[in-house]
């Protein structure tokens, strides 16, 4: 598999692997709540988990397991080493880490949007939304419960508290930048898929991204997804593939 791929790109997937394992198998999993990125403006978030969310992947054994992170290799191994041959290993990884940057910053313009609306209906029904904030804190070991006068208030308290202690993980969002610089640069190579019985063109594959993350992101359809992440990413490896390939750097298609 490593023979012929290319130094960056092996790196990656090798570094990927190498924090999959230890985040499922050292220290009781607490590795999941260090490097996982949360919301910035949860009790659980720092700083360095804007980057070292990139190599985090869903627990084996929950939700969807080991494919997440068999997936995103795969991808990875499927359009990285051609796109690193052209553009280089420092553009390469500089495309991929600002395709995860973008992709956290998205997810969480839209995550910020969400959890302002819930705190101000909170706040309407008379709920202490900073002692939601407080009680979300992993670290926090006193009474955990959350004073609601109403149903509705008990179901939207409940719905911030594990907002602020769900994270983002995974390579997904600096992938799928990888993905949409392989379709900007390389807009007529064909592709195979095997849920679609005959090939496609790249150019095709960004809109497809887009459109599908957009739909499943909006209508709330595989809530543990992070699609507007997706879409960050997707659209910061669009933006920087035009412009390397503004600067006539060499193509292949």
């Amino acid at each position: 598999m490593f023979r012929n791929i290319t130094p960056v790109t092996k790196n990656i997937i090798i570094l990927n692997v190498l924090v999959y394992l230890a985040s499922n198998f050292l220290l009781n999993g607490k590795l999941y709540e260090i490097l996982s990125a949360f919301y910035p403006f949860s009790p659980n978030f720092k700083s360095w988990q804007v980057i070292t969310h990139m190599f985090m992947h869903a627990p084996l054994g929950e939700g969807v397991g080991l494919t997440h992170i068999l997936f995103n290799m795969f991808t990875l191994w499927s359009f990285g080493p051609v796109l690193e041959q052209v553009l280089g290993g420092r553009k390469f990884i500089l495309l991929y880490f600002l395709s995860g940057l973008g992709a956290f910053i998205l997810f969480n313009v839209w995550n910020f949007y969400q959890i302002n609306q819930l705190t101000t209906e909170l706040s309407n029904l008379g709920v202490n939304v900073t002692e939601i904030f407080r009680k979300s804190d992993l670290n926090y070991s006193g009474d955990m419960s959350i004073s609601a006068n109403s149903k509705q208030a008990m179901a939207l308290s409940q719905e911030l508290f594990g907002a602020l202690r769900s994270p983002m993980l995974g390579a997904s969002g600096a992938i799928f930048g990888v993905v949409a610089a392989f379709s900007t640069m390389f807009p007529d190579a064909k592709l195979m898929f095997l849920f679609i019985p005959f090939p496609i063109k790249a150019k095709y594959l960004l809109p497809i991204i887009i459109l599908v993350s957009l739909y499943l992101g909006f209508s709330g359809q595989m809530g543990s997804v992070a699609h507007f992440a997706h879409i960050g990413g997707a659209i910061v490896g669009f933006l920087m593939a035009l412009y390397y390939r503004k600067k006539h750097i060499r193509r292949w298609d």
